[in-house]
């Protein structure tokens, strides 16, 4: 397993947990961690909102010693406000790469010329970043996508401008903004990203096992991999990403009564973090994920979504749980 290091930052394994809005938050990054997640990212957070003192984003931010590398994700389109807000994070000593994202398919996102929209424009891409390096004592990557549409990837040139502005690593998302999330990711075109730049390139997409970073490692050549929606209510995937990328043998997946022990120890530190109420509404979907594929999960799901409190909630899975162990 090759070392992966990003500017200064050494990565212990090179598979890392994806930023994703709504689940890749403190509570979670922790049971990554504790699974052997070599890399983080916070929920994106927007440049503009820091810029402005929203106090929503003070959530985003919140972190603790222990997770290390992480990155602080932000977005947005205007150079000197990304650059400022960049700076402003790097004092933080929690954060250790200052990630840029230019995927985002969202289209309230979209539509302010920010996220994936930004692979039209190339030019103002490699502004912003230029723009961040020269104010930012962190090393600033970059996380996109393979083109706006699929009549258009670019994916490989937008790298170069990435590099060419000082990048110290990319992520590629191998699919293009139109597909969202749908179809397959192209492997083959990540592989492209990688052989045109020198840098270091994390892939990402439709990886949902152990097996599959090893193997799309193997194939594309990139440095490292990604792990999005494989690991929603999945941290179990990077202690299996461990045993693949290091030759040995791949763990068993977890037994019912570890999933539930995991699901409520999840529940309650997003409790202790964001209050009871917003806890129970976003352990509905957490709990979805955890559950899926396990028996009568449907049935579990419905219950869940009546729970007014973390009382009834833990009830509820206490319940679920002894009844199919």
């Amino acid at each position: 397993m090759r070392e992966l290091r990003i500017g200064n930052i050494t990565v212990p394994l090179p598979a890392g947990l994806a930023p994703m809005a709504g689940v890749t938050d403190l509570p979670f990054r922790r049971l990554c961690r504790e699974m052997g997640c070599g890399l983080f990212y916070t929920e994106m957070v927007s440049a503009k909102a820091l810029h402005y003192g929203n106090k929503n984003t003070a959530e985003l931010l919140v972190t603790e010693p222990a997770e290390t590398p992480l990155a602080v994700q932000l977005f947005g389109s205007e150079p000197e406000i990304m650059a400022e807000a960049a700076e402003r994070l790097a004092e933080d000593p929690a954060f250790d790469i200052i990630d840029v994202n230019m995927g985002c398919p969202v289209p309230k996102v979209v539509k302010n010329g920010e996220g994936s929209a930004l692979m039209e424009d190339p030019a103002l891409a490699g502004k912003i970043v230029a723009a961040m390096v020269r104010r930012c004592a962190r090393p600033v990557t970059v996380k996109f996508r393979l083109g706006f549409t699929r009549d258009h990837v670019n994916a490989a040139e937008f790298a170069k401008v990435l590099e060419d502005a000082g990048a110290a690593a990319l992520a590629v998302h191998g699919r293009t903004r139109d597909m969202f999330y749908s179809g397959r990711a192209d492997w083959e075109e990540i592989a492209r990203v990688k052989a045109a730049v020198k840098i270091p390139v994390l892939g990402n997409g439709d990886i949902f096992s152990g097996a599959d970073a090893r193997r799309r490692m193997e194939e594309s050549g990139v440095d490292g991999v990604l792990i999005a929606r494989g690991a929603k209510g999945n941290p179990w995937i990077f202690r299996e990403a461990a045993a693949a990328l290091a030759g040995e043998e791949i763990p068993a997946r977890p037994a019912p009564r570890e999933i539930g022990d995991v699901l409520l120890r999840h529940f309650r530190d997003l409790a202790a973090l964001k209050g009871e109420r917003v806890a129970v509404r976003e352990m509905r979907s957490h709990a979805a994920w955890y559950t899926a594929g396990l028996p009568e999960s449907s049935r579990l799901r419905g219950s869940l979504n009546t729970a007014e409190s973390a009382e009834e909630l833990e009830a509820l899975l206490a319940g679920y749980f002894a009844e199919i162990a």
